[in-house]
């Protein structure tokens, strides 16, 4: 199969034949239809994941056709159209047996701890556990555009946030996890405050049902942006999302908050970053509430989709722009870019 190979940290991959994947015992092969083009596949490209060894191929949005299946594998055939969550479970360790999916301590990460879907083919384990079946109505590039980014919004919206009608929500960062957050805080009936460095990210925010939008970048340091949101908010934010994923983002965000107010942090925060001058004296002073998000379980999918279904978000609106495997390189490299010269989310397309 044609796959994207990272050989090198921070050196631009390259697409290369490799011997295609064998159906683990419990798991399937995946024919890749399309796939999303996320941050933590930069992040992966970078280096910033210890989880991840070289070679290496990333991409973890996928969504196609089962191509094989493995021994022990019951009520999956292929020719199935699936997708699956970024955190795949064992579904059997003492967080699985909870429910508690997302956090499993032996999870499975395709594009992290096993080569993804950057490649024409790609290995899931645990099946049982961790396959969607796709509507026939969602297209694959739909289906990528739901990926990671959408179903770490929705758990971080809806489940994290506990986001309520009448409620003022701050995005921090609209990318492409930001975005889906906008529109499910929107479907809600929250008031949405976007804040992006971007014009265009910006503007996909408000076209998405945000009611007022920041550009971060006209204020100096977090402390000032924050300020800036509460003033608008009529005191802060009930419930305030960095989705980006930097110490300023982060800061900001949590100094968005009105009492008893929460933070969701969704955006990937690398040691190497540094740490978020959080401020504390308004955590404990206003009694805030700091939450984390780390994907969302197979078994919530279908109340993902009917929320998509019934709420009338059209996940097309996410995607800014379709790409081929040989464009994947090209597309890393551009979010090297603070930046982004486009909004939205890419998706590779699969002939």
């Amino acid at each position: 199969m044609r796959a994207v190979v990272i050989e090198e940290f921070g050196l631009l991959p390259r697409v290369v034949e490799v011997p295609d994947p064998v159906a683990p015992p419990g798991g399937v092969v995946v024919a890749v239809d399309a796939t999303g083009v996320c941050r933590s596949d930069w992040h992966t490209w970078q280096g910033h994941d210890p989880d991840v060894s070289l070679p290496h191929v990333a991409g973890h949005e996928l969504a196609g056709r089962i191509e094989a299946v493995g021994e022990g594998v019951r009520g999956w055939a292929v020719g199935a159209r699936v997708t699956v969550p970024f955190v795949c479970a064992c579904g059997v360790c003492a967080q699985c047996a909870r429910g508690d999916q997302q956090i499993c301590d032996d999870q499975f990460q395709p594009g992290a701890t096993h080569w993804g879907s950057f490649a024409e083919l790609v290995a899931i384990e645990h099946a049982q556990a961790n396959l969607v079946a796709l509507p026939d109505g969602l297209s694959a590039v739909e289906a990528a555009a739901l990926g990671c980014r959408f179903g770490t919004a929705f758990r971080a919206v809806v489940r994290q946030g506990g986001v309520r009608a009448g409620q003022w929500v701050a995005v921090y960062g609209c990318g492409g996890v930001g975005i889906s957050a906008v529109l499910l805080a929107a479907a809600a009936g929250a008031k949405v405050v976007a804040v992006d460095v971007s014009p265009h990210a910006r503007a996909l925010a408000e076209r998405s049902g945000a009611v007022l939008s920041v550009d971060a970048g006209a204020f100096d340091g977090p402390e000032a942006v924050a300020a800036h949101v509460r003033s608008l908010t009529d005191g802060g934010a009930h419930v305030s999302l960095d989705c980006l994923g930097s110490p300023q983002t982060c800061a900001a965000s949590v100094g968005s908050l009105r009492k008893r107010g929460r933070h969701v942090q969704a955006g990937l925060m690398p040691p190497g970053q540094g740490v978020a001058p959080i401020p504390m004296h308004r955590v404990i002073g206003g009694e805030l509430e700091i939450v984390g998000i780390h994907g969302l379980p197979a078994y919530e999918y279908p109340e993902l989709l009917s929320v998509v279904e019934t709420s009338g978000i059209n996940l097309a609106a996410l995607v800014g722009k379709r790409i081929g495997l040989d464009d994947v390189p090209a597309a890393l490299e551009a979010m090297n870019d603070p930046v982004p010269a486009q909004a939205g989310v890419t998706v590779v397309e699969f002939p």
